[in-house]
């Protein structure tokens, strides 16, 4: 990355899986994959949400039923490709101006009928203004982006 690149964050991973499968388990399953750990609420997670359409969210339920909505589907083309807001500011908490969040873009390439190649981007972080680097770090981060993926992973094992 150049002082004058955007700051983003890219990742792939591959699965043993058909195209289809592997957007859907992507989206279907974005629960069983996603750290719990990962929780702006003040209760544990009891569950993760990824509404499939345009308008939908990403949320997270607490088990004491509080919620956080936490990323806007933006894009929703399946088996291709999914693009959701990242509203999570520098000091990890819900950024509540949609200019100042980033965005997700995953899409799903098929090398074979049963290979599904699928690449995540992380970008337009700098829009999250002060203390951007931070959110940079924290996704780019072996507990960010590529625990995720590795754990989306191991869901075809």
């Amino acid at each position: 990355m150049t002082e004058a690149a955007t700051p983003l964050v890219r990742r792939q991973t591959v699965v043993a899986a058909p195209l289809e499968k592997a957007f859907d388990v992507f989206t279907e399953r974005f629960g069983e994959f996603k750290p719990r750990e990962h929780n702006l609420l003040g209760a544990p997670i009891a569950e993760t949400v990824f509404e499939r359409r345009v308008g939908g969210h990403i949320y997270d339920r607490a088990e004491d039923g509080s919620e956080c909505r936490w990323a806007r589907v933006l894009v929703y083309e399946p088996p291709v490709r999914v693009v959701f807001s990242w509203d999570i500011g520098p000091t990890w908490k819900l950024e509540t101006d949609p200019e100042n969040a980033s965005e997700v873009e995953v899409r799903f390439i098929a090398e074979t009928p049963d290979r599904t190649r699928v690449e995540l981007e992380h970008r337009g972080i700098d829009r999250h203004g002060p203390g951007w680097p931070s959110v940079l770090d924290g996704v780019g981060a072996d507990q960010g982006w590529p625990l995720y993926l590795e754990r989306y992973t191991a869901l075809f094992g």
